[in-house]
């Protein structure tokens, strides 16, 4: 049986079409027929249920979770990996996946039997990675293959205790006719392995690759089929990444880990605030210092914006690091509410180290940061600014406002310009003085 599929988004057509209605890409359908082999494979090895029974007497047993030994990876799963679990470990080509689940595989491999299986290199390539990581174990198996019957024999075979595959877009399996990467094949291979690991109790992680447009590339059911997805992020001129899960079964999403590349690999950083900011750039006009908070743990970052004057009727806004939107209400409130005129300069704003932050507590330190460069007046390199801006011009509480202090103070600042309605309800933070501010015309002109 034949069908057209759209090899970008999964979308079916009964017959050809040159542009895809779901996505908008063109030449992207093409026919795939899939033979009732694959179904028949499918319900062979689907999960067998005895029955229902009491949640009461469920075993736990089953879903003790198995120690990375990366505090900031165990940190993002939630405590460890939970067995017969698939994770989906995503990113942009080059960023340091495979690097990172090769040490993974390294330090699991000490105390048990893993398998790493690749279909992007070599056996040869993959052992001289290793000796760059300091990677020497026996209980180490590498296995190159894309066929998944093969795969599927070597994990019968060896029985590891955690199977890492790398990459899912390079997966093959019988009775699908299409080239690996495509939709069909994704879609089928994935099942099939995350099926295999649920039964034997196995965890599994995948690789995937991100489009362009940053969503994992394949069907979109391949991140249903998963129990979690782990975005790997960062650039890759900077030194940081961030693993950040998008979707967790077994805890929160709210959590990140942050690592550092360096020439031995991947290196955890316990203390990401003294890491992202930059002293020798504090202090100068354009610089304000925020404290985010990346699900648990709060982190100070520097902020930096430049102003200068356009010869165009259509000045430039240039924004790395933040929502391009949210920084044009953010001018758009800083010219109208507090008088600072930007309508004929350019504005160019930038998140130091290469770190992407999206929640409203950075409203204000950008604004003010504008601001600064926009008057040529520097703010007190040891003032950290923080708090939302509404389209009328008010500055509105921000959560955790107690926790961003007590960072900030741990590392030395002694000023904090904060919205009136968080400073009502905090308690005192020793060596901080609380500046209080309820609109941005009031907070420009008290820094």
């Amino acid at each position: 049986m034949s069908n057209f599929t759209c090899q970008n988004c999964g979308a079916k057509f009964p017959s050809w079409v040159g542009r895809c209605s779901e996505c908008g890409s063109w030449n992207s359908v093409v026919e795939e027929s899939e033979k009732s082999e694959a179904r028949s494979r499918k319900g062979k090895n689907a999960r067998r249920s005895a029955g229902a029974i009491s949640i009461n007497d469920i075993d736990t047993d089953k879903e003790d979770r198995i120690s990375t030994g990366i505090e900031e990876f165990d940190r993002v799963l939630g405590g460890g990996i939970v067995k017969g679990s698939a994770i989906l470990v995503a990113g942009e080509p080059g960023i340091g996946k495979s690097t990172l689940l090769l040490q993974l595989a390294g330090i699991l491999s000490s105390s048990k039997k893993v398998l790493y299986i690749s279909g992007e290199e070599s056996a040869a390539q993959i052992k001289i990675r290793s000796r760059r990581l300091g990677i020497n174990s026996k209980d180490l198996l590498i296995f190159t293959s894309t066929t998944v019957t093969q795969i599927d024999e070597q994990i019968e075979k060896e029985k590891p205790a955690v199977v890492i595959v790398d990459s899912v877009q390079t997966l093959e399996i019988d009775g699908v006719n299409s080239s690996a990467g495509s939709v069909s094949q994704v879609r089928e291979s994935s099942q099939y392995l995350t099926q295999r690991a649920k039964q034997q109790n196995i965890p599994l992680f995948l690789v995937g690759q991100v489009t362009k447009e940053g969503s994992v590339a394949g069907p979109k059911i391949l991140e249903h089929m998963v129990d979690t997805v782990l975005y790997f992020e960062g650039e890759q001129n900077k030194p940081f990444r961030i693993l950040r899960a998008v979707k967790n079964r077994f805890g929160s999403t709210n959590e990140v880990g942050i690592f550092e590349m360096k020439q031995e690999g991947l290196v955890e950083v316990k203390n990401p605030s003294k890491f992202l900011l930059d002293e020798g750039s504090l202090g100068l006009p354009g610089s304000v210092v925020t404290c985010v908070v990346e699900g648990s743990r709060p982190m100070l970052i520097e902020i930096q914006a430049l102003t200068s004057y356009s010869k165009f009727p259509s000045p430039k806004r240039v924004v790395n690091g933040l929502d391009y939107n949210r920084a044009s209400v953010i001018i758009g409130v800083l010219e109208r509410k507090a008088g600072i005129k930007l309508s004929e300069s350019d504005v160019y704003l930038n998140i130091a180290s290469g770190i992407y932050v999206d929640e409203p507590a950075v409203d204000l330190p950008v604004a003010m940061a504008i601001a600064s460069c926009a008057r040529n007046k520097g703010i007190d390199p040891k003032t950290v600014v923080i708090g939302e801006i509404g389209l009328t011009g008010e500055i509105r509480a921000v959560p955790n406002i107690e926790k961003r202090l007590k960072e900030a103070s741990k590392l030395g600042f002694t000023k904090a310009i904060i919205p009136a309605s968080n400073a009502d309800n905090i308690k005192s933070i020793p060596g901080i003085e609380i500046v209080k501010v309820g609109n941005i015309r009031e907070a420009v002109e008290k820094s």
